[in-house]
């Protein structure tokens, strides 16, 4: 099999990018002039939607490496690939910086003054320190994700295992700087827009939101791809390894879902309650439950029997509605806080057509300027004729 093969970003892909692209600035230009407090909310909402999948496309590839994972090594340039994206979300979240007194109570001046809990959390929670927390979040992100994709290129041109073997060592540094700073960041970027609320699972459970997505994200690339002819070796079984990770992240995004709240219902503490009780007693109770039966129940359901495990036509509609699913959990977090009532509509739909269609480019616009298989990986035989 010829392994020097490289992607090519067909001309009509780049126009529909392009399009979707042209339909976000208009959006966004419309919404700042009509209502600018929730154009803002859906900045952050995209934002941190497309980060989530780059960083939980990065946490795959890592696990990947760590594991010695034989199976995916072939399809390992579509995660380096939607790295891409890293730097670009950078400039926009650090752009969020004129955005920040429509999203978040705590920067409004003098609101510590009469607000104990928001002047307790004044040293962490003030607009300087956040924003070094985001340039330094995601100057390791990138930094990081870049060398690895060093790392896998040089193995290309030089071949052997050495390459291989530095790239399982960051890996390990990397999932451990991962680990530590995106949960940070999702305190930093979501929790702390309802400010006086609290939960230590909060952060875990978004950082397995992103491992799950972002990897129902790369196996859809994939698929994809093979149906355009790329990755000619998918079989059924790489299929059935990759509803294994949506299959199992689904089990424990589910569980931190229930255990959270759980635990504040049961210990019905006003603080802690005042959370759900906005998103279950008012217009979001519809999505509340939605949110549930999509990240969990339906691919729990879907995905659990070998031979739907193992369907094209039953994986791409079920990635589809994953894809919807995070939106629906991420709007849930944010605009109840922000925005304070259900009023989607054409704001959002062009904001996310927007950015989906400036992530599609960035990371097909990554694949294209590599070559597609990592043709001197020391597992690239046995991912080929993986089989089970």
């Amino acid at each position: 099999m010829n392994l020097d093969v490289k992607y090519v970003f067909p001309s009509k892909l780049k126009m529909l990018c392009i399009a979707l692209m042209v339909v976000g600035v208009i959006t966004f230009v419309a919404g700042f002039l009509i209502n600018p407090d929730k154009t803002w909310a859906n900045y952050l909402l995209n934002n941190f939607y497309f980060v989530s999948l780059s960083i939980g496309a990065l946490f795959f590839l890592l696990i990947q490496y760590i594991a010695n994972a034989g199976w995916s090594a072939v399809f390992k340039r579509v995660p380096h690939a939607m790295g891409a994206y890293l730097p670009i979300a950078a400039v926009f979240f650090i752009l969020l910086y004129f955005g920040m007194h429509s999203i978040y109570h705590w920067t409004h001046e003098g609101i510590a003054e009469t607000d104990k809990i928001i002047a307790w959390k004044l040293p962490y929670l003030n607009i300087p320190f956040m924003m070094i927390r985001i340039v330094m979040f995601f100057a390791l992100w990138i930094l990081l994700s870049r060398y690895l994709k060093k790392l896998t290129l040089k193995e290309d041109l030089q071949g052997g295992t050495g390459f291989f073997e530095k790239s399982v060592y960051y890996s390990r540094v990397t999932i451990f700087v991962l680990a530590l700073t995106f949960p940070f960041f999702v305190v930093d970027m979501i929790m702390s827009i309802d400010v006086h609320w609290f939960s230590t699972l909060f952060a875990l459970k978004n950082f397995i939101a992103a491992f799950f997505h972002g990897s129902a994200i790369i196996a859809l690339i994939v698929i994809l791809l093979n149906k355009v002819g790329y990755f000619p070796m998918l079989n059924n079984s790489h299929l059935h390894d990759f509803s294994r990770y949506m299959f199992m992240l689904c089990i424990v995004w589910g569980y931190f879902w229930f255990a959270q709240f759980m635990l504040i219902w049961y210990g019905n503490i006003p603080e802690e309650t005042a959370y759900f009780v906005h998103r279950w007693e008012s217009d979001w109770k519809t999505l509340f439950f939605v949110d549930l039966f999509i990240n969990w129940f339906l691919p729990f359901i879907i995905l659990m029997p070998r031979k739907t495990s193992r369907s094209k036509p039953v994986l791409i509609p079920m990635i589809i509605i994953l894809i919807i699913g995070q939106y629906i959990d991420l709007y849930l977090q944010i605009m109840p806080g922000t925005v304070h009532e259900n009023s989607f509509g054409w704001l959002e739909i062009g904001t996310f057509a927007g950015y989906t269609g400036l992530f599609a480019f960035m990371v097909l616009n990554a694949l294209s300027k590599m070559n597609l298989y990592p043709k001197n990986h020391p597992y690239i035989e046995e991912s080929i004729h993986h089989h089970f």
